[in-house]
Formats: C-alpha cells, sequence, structure tokens
C-alpha cells in the first residue's frame, strides 16, 4: 500500500484563501460546476478536497465539474 500523498480535505477559509474567492462567487462556481463540489464531512461539516481545488488552480477558466450533472 503507497500512499505519497493522501487527499486531504480543505476547510473553507483554507479554499477561500487559495483561490482568492469570495465565499459567495465560489458557491455560485459550484452551481454552475466551474468549481470542485465540497464533501459532506459530518452533519454540519463540509469540506473540498485539496486535489480538486490544485486541479481548478492550474486552470479555473476550463475546469469542469463532471462528477455531478445535476444543476
Amino acid at each position: 500500500m503507497q500512499t505519497d500523498h493522501p487527499d486531504r480535505i480543505l476547510r473553507i477559509k483554507t479554499v477561500l484563501e487559495r483561490t482568492g474567492l469570495s465565499r459567495s462567487t465560489m458557491y455560485r462556481k459550484m452551481q454552475k460546476g466551474t468549481f470542485p463540489r465540497n464533501v459532506q464531512i459530518s452533519d454540519r461539516c463540509a469540506g473540498w478536497r485539496e486535489s480538486a481545488v490544485s486541479a481548478w488552480l492550474r486552470n479555473p477558466m476550463f475546469y469542469g465539474n463532471d462528477d455531478d450533472s445535476s444543476g
């Protein structure tokens, strides 16, 4: 079992700091599918996969969330 870099879960404060987005802009982009969706950690706690946020940062103009077709 090889785990070089486990995919960490980032909390909203960290995501906003890394991306430079406002909270409302980030959620609007999530709705449009142009920003990674959050993952539910517990009933009242959510976070974002670090790998997904990094992928968005590499190319935010062309990021598409193909995982979920709802919206």
